[in-house]
């Protein structure tokens, strides 16, 4: 992949290469990281596996990938650079629920230009970015991806481990018509499905845990 290319197909490879080895751990321990949060071998492996296909597919844009950067391994990127969580909402994977997701993103001047998304557990598969259409690949078949417009009551998605008093208070001040608890960036991919109207957050975030889900929610026409 040359620097002025985004090849969606490699990324998407990368994506299904990542769920595919988190589905492929069984019993995986629990570690910890400095800052406190837990780290698994399926976020391990993922990871591996979609550095693997991107170098492997030619890719040769600077790749910062959530363990490696948190082992001390940063490499030095320029303006495009490659973003990889390879396993978002660790905490949901640890506690059996099906709300992670394994992230890629193309970053350029510092914001998102492409993501991918994929749900482990279902094989569905968010992608777009700056012009390339938002998509969803879900049982074999691709479909566009398109926000809706919010009606008077909002249908509301905030954050299953993170959520913060004021994050609780700003939410209490809408008119609400339900409220989901969901991990992951498969926040992002809701709003981008029209499943969900808003996702508000104040607390701290990692770019690696929004850049993809940015890129596709601004693809399918979200803020």
């Amino acid at each position: 992949m040359s620097d002025d290319r985004i090849d969606t197909a490699l990324m998407i490879d990368a994506v299904r290469a990542g769920m595919a080895a988190i589905r492929a751990q069984t019993g995986s321990g629990v570690d910890y990281k400095s800052d406190r949060s837990p780290v698994t071998e399926a976020d391990k492996a993922a990871e591996r596996a979609i550095v693997a296909v991107i170098q492997g597919g030619g890719c040769t844009l600077p790749i910062v990938a959530e363990e490696a950067f948190s082992d001390g391994e940063i490499p030095a990127v320029g303006r495009r650079f490659l973003l990889v969580d390879p396993l978002d909402g660790t905490k949901s994977y640890i506690a059996g629920t099906p709300d992670y997701t394994v992230n890629v993103a193309v970053i350029e001047d510092g914001a998102p230009v492409f993501g991918c998304v994929g749900i482990p557990e279902t094989g569905t598969i968010y992608h777009g970015g700056a012009g390339t259409p938002a998509m969803v690949e879900r049982d074999g078949a691709a479909t566009p991806l398109a926000c809706r417009k919010a009606g008077a009551a909002l249908d509301v998605v905030a954050s299953r481990n993170h959520l913060d008093d004021a994050t609780r208070d700003y939410i209490g001040r809408l008119d609400v018509a339900e409220r989901k608890s969901i991990g992951s960036s498969l926040k992002f991919c809701l709003l981008a499905e029209a499943e969900a109207d808003l996702y508000p957050r104040f607390g701290r975030t990692m770019q690696w845990d929004t850049a993809a889900g940015d890129a596709v929610l601004r693809a399918a026409g979200g803020l």
